[in-house]
């Protein structure tokens, strides 16, 4: 499936099925994520039940500390 990320249009494998299986992919989840799908804020509970679909559009926001 073809979502838009973080503003760009990216191809997602068919077995990134759900929000969780993504920041699996990308190694951030394990991290304090903030991610938003088609304008909706999900908490942490939701990553793993929200679906994706053909072209949502999901924004993620993770932090990193530094000095």
């Amino acid at each position: 499936m073809k979502v838009f990320l973080n503003g760009e249009w990216t191809q997602l494998s068919d077995s990134m099925v759900f929000v969780s299986d993504v920041l699996q992919h990308f190694e951030i989840h394990d991290k304090v994520v903030v991610v938003e799908v088609n304008g909706e804020i999900l908490t942490k509970l939701e990553h793993q039940s929200t679906r994706l679909a053909d072209k949502d559009r999901i924004e993620i926001v993770h932090f990193v500390g530094g000095g």
